[in-house]
């Protein structure tokens, strides 16, 4: 069984909103490197369009101007990624994507199932229901040394509370530290 890990940028007031602490060029070479260790990547509607607006690489084959040659290497991994879209509202998806319908929960445990190395889930929405249903094995954050002071939190609305042990920890040179859990237990 492959494990689904939740990997997401946060700020230390829990906010999630991905213009908030922009990443850095060491904190994009760890998230390639994380990518790598999924075979498939799995996001609901609204992180799946706005991946595909900043990391698809253009008909042209040429990456954006805007793109420094340092976010290349992440670029390229998630272009390249296969990818599961969970939405009742698309009709298609393209992008080495596959779109995910029916029970939410049936779904996910059939993708786990599948041979590979892993699944990796990115967004808010999604990664809660996926947390409320036990389905996630492995939690990656990047604690950014920000507080944001508004924007989406982390599980707001997580029906019981999630008890985590760290197994992971790495510091970035600008204060962002990474940090892998895996769960516990749930309890109430």
């Amino acid at each position: 069984m492959r494990p689904l890990r939740y990997s997401i940028n946060v700020t230390l007031d829990g906010c999630c909103d991905h213009r908030v602490g922009i990443a850095d060029e060491e904190s994009h070479r760890y998230w390639a490197a994380s990518l790598e260790r999924a075979d498939s990547l799995l996001f609901g509607r609204v992180t799946y369009e706005m991946m595909e607006e900043a990391w698809r690489r253009p008909t042209t084959g040429t990456w954006p101007d805007w793109m420094a040659d340092w976010m290349i290497p992440f670029a390229q991994t998630i272009d390249a990624a296969k990818k599961y879209v969970v939405s009742s509202t698309l009709d298609r998806v393209d992008w080495n994507a596959e779109l995910v319908r029916g029970d939410l929960g049936e779904a996910v445990a059939r993708l786990k199932r599948e041979p590979g190395s892993g699944l990796f889930v990115g967004g808010v929405t999604l990664p809660l229901a996926l947390a409320d249903l036990g389905l996630i094995d492995e939690y990656e954050f990047v604690v950014l040394p920000v507080v944001a002071g508004h924007g989406p939190t982390l599980f707001a609305g997580l029906s019981e509370r999630l008890e985590l042990k760290l197994v992971g920890r790495q510091e970035f040179r600008s204060g962002a530290v990474a940090l892998r859990y895996e769960p516990s237990r749930t309890s109430s």
